[in-house]
């Protein structure tokens, strides 16, 4: 990891900490205890506010906002374009998680429109949401990625073009969450090969990294020559580690606990630690 992003990554993570950033979060209900709880780990606030009429006041006053398509309801997707709008004018970062874009097209129709309308900062998803966005074809699975169609080492080159050329044209960061992760601006990718499967016996880990990449966001203003790809890059490497850091205690006092101690790493992680044990392809 060349000095420039070690030093941008190392301010991002103490900056969050120092200034404790209000998160606007409208995310869905099976991970917003989780949510809130990972971001007051990393040293930021959270605010959960999702109702029509008061999510554009509540965005005015925050640092970042995350968004979240699972389990969507029609009150949500009206507040989070009533939130994006509101952040887009203040000039507040937003992130979209695409959750289920490869599987509804109800969700598919409102990522393209709000993504033309907002231009996020940056879209999270796994690999088959964002091909659908990017209208290539895909392997419906669920909310889940195709296994045959995830980041690996011989197709990174042709992802990091694709993807490479959709963030370019609409001005986005791409987030693609999977063992491999593939962060791209059209102009620079990351490709991440930290994480552990014992991340999926915990609910909610998606939306937990799309509000920590919120969270990396909103410490980019105050960081010479700081990009969005490195906010998603820093929240890729504070779950996937820590939760590397836990897996001992899945194998010896099972989920639960596994659970508790992912807080806990991410709570006690260190800029360095997240350097020095970074994978990257």
């Amino acid at each position: 990891m060349e000095s420039d992003l070690k030093n941008r990554l190392e301010q991002l993570h103490s900056n969050i900490a120092e200034a404790a950033p209000l998160i606007h979060c409208i995310t869905n209900p099976i991970s917003i205890n989780d949510c809130a709880n990972i971001l007051l780990a990393i040293g930021a606030r959270p605010i959960m506010a999702e109702h029509p009429s008061e999510v554009s006041e509540i965005t005015a006053t925050s640092k970042a906002l995350a968004l979240n398509l699972g389990n969507i309801t029609d009150a949500r997707l009206e507040s989070m374009l009533i939130a994006g709008r509101k952040a887009k004018e203040m000039g507040i970062p937003v992130v979209i998680d695409l959750v289920g874009t490869a599987c509804s097209s109800m969700r598919l129709r409102y990522a393209r429109s709000f993504i033309d309308e907002i231009r996020p900062e940056v879209i999270k998803g796994n690999v088959s949401e964002l091909r659908a966005v990017c209208s290539l074809e895909t392997v419906q699975n669920g909310i889940d990625a195709s296994e045959a169609e995830l980041v690996n080492k011989e197709n990174k080159a042709v992802y990091s073009g694709v993807f490479g050329g959709y963030a370019k044209a609409h001005g986005v960061t791409i987030l693609a969450s999977g063992p491999i992760d593939l962060i791209t601006d059209g102009n620079t990718s990351y490709f991440v090969a930290n994480g552990t499967p014992a991340l999926s016996r915990v609910t909610g880990t998606g939306c937990m990294l799309n509000v920590l990449t919120g969270a990396a966001l909103s410490a980019i203003k105050s960081i010479e020559q700081a990009f969005p790809s490195d906010a998603c890059l820093l929240a890729c490497l504070v779950l996937e580690i820590s939760g590397e850091k836990a897996e001992p205690v899945l194998m010896n006092k099972g989920a639960g606990s596994y659970h508790t101690a992912l807080l806990d790493e991410v709570s006690l992680i260190s800029a360095e630690e997240l350097i020095d044990k970074a994978i990257l392809l």
